[in-house]
């Protein structure tokens, strides 16, 4: 376990084998990850359950969506992706449940049910947590994703990784360090990459599908986005946003927009930034926020009843866009230091947070 620079501790090393064991002792088998899945949620996911199904041929092992809704379109390419069922679609009491990338068990949505009726809950996951629902839960906020939890305990399993389960799990890690370009990017993360580049992975094939196939009607929404970005506090905050109208105009779906933030913060000089999308039917804004600095954006979104890592969070507004902005910026000026002098007028003019 000294091999992953620290990443597996005694206690963890002792979940592990305790996972090991209850694996072995379950005939069914279920797994998911969060609503709208990430590249991290879906890649840990998928190259858990191949690895199991590879491992224990005799065991009935399903992986689960949480959302009764397609899997999105740059991560259809991952091995075995159509066969991702809906939890609404599956009416069976696991022996075994096993939760990754979800820190709270509402985060599992449909899934969260069969989750209830399972006999045993296990969670992989790298988000703090202010209570497990789990009864054994793996978490390591030092990993810079689920998928290097994987693949810690695949390997401590004596599991062999196959080239899909590798690609899998990579996708899981480069997506959820940004490419290698995020503060998470540790020595824990290069060491999981590198072996499972060394068991088949395919790190260009994951570029061109999750980076460089792009539809034109996404980068239209995306050119509007960058024509919206707007910085106060002398460049250290940097915000914009989407509205409902546009994606449909662009005729874009909301499962294509989670690298929107990141060209917010690719602005030189942001320290912290902030995008917003409308949801669709009056259901409010979602927020997503980053920090490219040594700053902790997730007391922010917890403020929302959201939560995340210090410099990746999200949370959902229930109000406008106008009225997100006017209470929001203000923390995140507090944050580098300025204060809401630095904003513009028109959102310094009282705006309601419940107004719409």
């Amino acid at each position: 376990m000294s091999s992953h620079s620290g990443l597996v501790g005694d206690d963890l090393a002792a979940d592990l084998d305790r996972v090991a064991s209850m694996i072995v002792g379950a005939q069914t088998i279920a797994i998911s990850g969060h609503t709208s899945p990430d590249g991290d949620s879906l890649g840990s996911a998928l190259g858990l359950g191949l690895a199991l199904r590879e491992r224990y041929p005799d065991k009935s092992v399903t992986c689960l969506l949480a959302d009764d809704a397609p899997v999105p379109r740059i991560y259809r390419f991952l091995p075995h992706a159509d066969e991702l069922l809906s939890a609404v679609r599956y009416d069976a009491s696991p022996d075994l449940f096993i939760s990754v990338d979800c820190p709270i068990l509402d985060r599992l949505a449909d899934s969260s049910d069969v989750a209830r009726r399972a006999r045993t809950v296990i969670s992989f996951d790298h988000h703090p947590a202010r209570h497990e629902f789990a009864g054994v839960s793996l978490r390591c906020v030092d990993a810079a994703a689920t998928a290097v939890l994987i693949e810690v305990f695949l390997y401590a399993a004596d599991m062999t990784i196959s080239s899909e389960v590798a690609t899998c799990l990579l996708c899981g890690i480069v997506t959820d360090t940004g490419r290698f370009q995020y503060q998470n990017a540790n020595s824990a993360a290069f060491f999981s990459a590198s072996r499972l580049v060394a068991c088949g992975a395919q790190p260009a094939l994951i570029a061109l599908e999750v980076y460089q196939s792009q539809r034109i009607e996404y980068l239209r929404l995306e050119s509007l986005v960058m024509g919206r970005i707007k910085t106060v506090a002398g460049g250290k905050v940097a915000y914009s946003y989407a509205r409902e109208v546009d994606l449909r105009r662009c005729g874009v779906s909301a499962d294509e927009c989670d690298g929107l933030v990141d060209v917010v913060r690719s602005v030189n000089g942001v320290e912290v930034c902030l995008f917003l999308r409308e949801l669709d039917g009056d259901r409010g804004i979602r927020g997503n926020l980053r920090s490219k600095a040594d700053i902790d954006v997730s007391g922010v979104a917890d403020a929302f009843g959201g939560g995340g890592h210090a410099a990746a969070a999200g949370f959902t507004y229930h109000g406008s866009i106008k009225a997100g902005l006017s209470e929001i910026l203000p923390l995140l000026l507090e944050l580098v230091g300025a204060d809401v002098s630095e904003m513009p007028a028109s959102l310094r003019s009282g705006v309601s947070a419940k107004s719409r």
